[in-house]
């Protein structure tokens, strides 16, 4: 039976406390993992920003892309994205997202053309 359908309280507290520490010690392992990740994402992009032979037109993208990763594993891991119940959360922030990204291709295309 997996974890996901497995009641929140039985009739043995014992059980209850092994599955919660079950439960937290994988969740801490989650959190240092995307920690560690982020971490590393930061490294690389200041030896980007560092590095002599990168030129602009490679490094700005290249940072963008980390940075968005690094959201990701915020929403999802720090924020508690992935869990079951935050539909309606998810639904508000990527919609809000999709408006801020559509808002600022706007003005950049009035601005260019």
């Amino acid at each position: 039976m997996s974890d996901q359908h497995q009641p929140l309280h039985s009739a043995n507290q014992r059980v209850d406390i092994e599955y919660r520490r079950k439960k937290n010690a994988e969740e801490m392992r989650y959190q240092i993992t995307s920690f560690s990740m982020m971490l590393f994402l930061t490294f690389v992009a200041f030896a980007a920003v560092g590095l002599k032979g990168m030129t602009a037109t490679f490094t700005v993208p290249f940072i963008l892309l980390l940075a968005v990763v690094q959201v990701i594993f915020q929403l999802y891991y720090f924020m508690h994205m992935n869990k079951k119940g935050h539909e309606a959360p998810s639904l508000f922030l990527y919609s809000g997202a999709l408006v801020g990204f559509v808002t600022i291709l706007t003005f950049i295309t009035i601005v260019w053309w």
